[in-house]
């Protein structure tokens, strides 16, 4: 099964492509679309280092822009897949049907398969698992009651997601952060033939939300 791994640089794409990788599928291409503006299709947090990803999974990136209109955003996507010598798409999605519905629908389009192997999965278990398997994931943006400043650049543990599970009983956080709550980089992970080391990066803050916006990158032999 050949197939192209939808990636944003977060936790649930790269989660999603290892999946894909422990079924014995062969990923050919990263693909990662820009939006200029806010999506409701695509992340945008530290965008421009999937780049790196994709050299230490040792596979070609396709990236597209967009202006993020909602008909555009898919033709976007649409013209990036389009011509590839591939079976399927895997993405990331867990809980948002405009997004799951519409790649399936650009699939559909394109004759090829949607697979969503995270979709509708316990969060608390899919953080524990990607934790279990070796992923090394920073918070990159927080956006939630309880989730402070302190939280930019954080590396998810186990004791991280314990706090997760209580700001969700307490504030209803979500802890997947499907809600916006917050965003991630994975830095590591079983799919990268080197892991990335961040050697600058620039926090923003204002009113109960921020950013850990990266700047440089290298990437180290494990």
């Amino acid at each position: 099964m050949k197939i192209a791994a939808l990636l944003s640089g977060g936790k649930d794409s790269l989660y999603a492509s290892y999946i894909a990788m422990q079924y014995g599928w062969e990923i050919t291409h990263a693909v990662t679309i820009k939006p200029e503006k806010l999506s409701w299709m695509y992340h945008t947090e530290n965008i421009d280092f999937v780049e790196p990803i994709a050299e230490s999974m040792g596979i070609p990136l396709i990236e597209r822009h967009t202006v993020a209109e909602k008909e555009d955003e898919l033709e976007d996507l649409k013209i990036a897949l389009e011509g590839m010598d591939i079976d399927g798409v895997i993405s990331g999605a867990i809980a948002s049907e405009y997004q799951r519905t519409r790649i399936e629908k650009i699939c559909h389009e394109l004759g090829i398969k949607s697979f969503t192997p995270l979709w509708h999965k316990n969060g608390e278990l899919l953080l524990r698992e990607m934790v279990g398997a070796g992923f090394e994931i920073a918070i990159v943006a927080v956006a939630a009651e309880g989730l402070g400043e302190e939280w930019l650049g954080r590396i998810i543990d186990s004791k991280c997601i314990d706090e997760l599970s209580r700001l969700n009983k307490k504030y209803r956080v979500n802890i997947s952060g499907e809600g916006g709550e917050y965003e991630t980089f994975v830095l590591d992970c079983p799919l990268y033939a080197k892991k990335l080391i961040v050697e600058k990066a620039e926090k923003e803050w204002e009113r109960g939300r921020g950013t850990l916006g990266i700047k440089k990158v290298r990437m180290e032999d494990k």
